[in-house]
């Protein structure tokens, strides 16, 4: 059975579907020197309407370099059912206490000990401009098959469906 979208909404449905999946992503931000930095996040609203909101300290290093360069990426990764998502987008770091009150879990209480009212406490807002995923349904023992056939005849493997989505 395969996920290939039919139309760009289907599309935009699957990323949404990977998304809520995976949960925890890399957001890729642009340090003051040029270097790309990577960390780990943690998603905090499940459905996808073009925008990821994040919990983060105003202070923190990825906040300060979203305020000077808001291009950002963040990738997906959900082994488990062997897809990927790549979304590249802008980043706006900003407190909104009804978004905040909407978006909290208790389980957020590890890193911001006093809930919403954890001094520095902000959102990050990623608005997304298009995204590219990889979603291979098949399970992990066909595509290791599918690589050794591969190194066999020398052909690539199918990896399964590969499609860019823009929002």
């Amino acid at each position: 059975m395969s996920n290939a979208p039919t139309n760009a909404a289907d599309a935009r449905r699957r990323v949404t579907e990977l998304i809520r999946d995976a949960r925890i992503c890399m957001l890729t931000t642009i340090a003051v020197d040029g270097r790309m930095v990577s960390r780990p996040m943690g998603l905090q609203e499940a459905e996808f309407d073009g925008d990821l909101w994040f919990f983060a300290y105003a202070d923190s290093a990825k906040v300060r370099q979203i305020r000077v360069n808001p291009e950002v990426n963040v990738s997906f990764s959900d082994q488990e059912r062997n897809a990927w998502v790549s979304l590249a987008g802008t980043a706006r770091e900003g407190y909104d206490r009804a978004k905040a009150e909407q978006l909290w879990n208790p389980l957020l209480k590890t890193w911001f000990p006093d809930g919403l009212d954890t001094p520095g406490l902000t959102l990050i807002k990623v608005h997304a401009a298009s995204a590219e995923y990889w979603d291979s349904p098949s399970s992990t023992v066909v595509n290791l098959f599918g690589f050794a056939k591969a190194a066999v005849t020398g052909r690539p493997p199918k990896a399964g469906e590969n499609h860019d989505v823009s929002y």
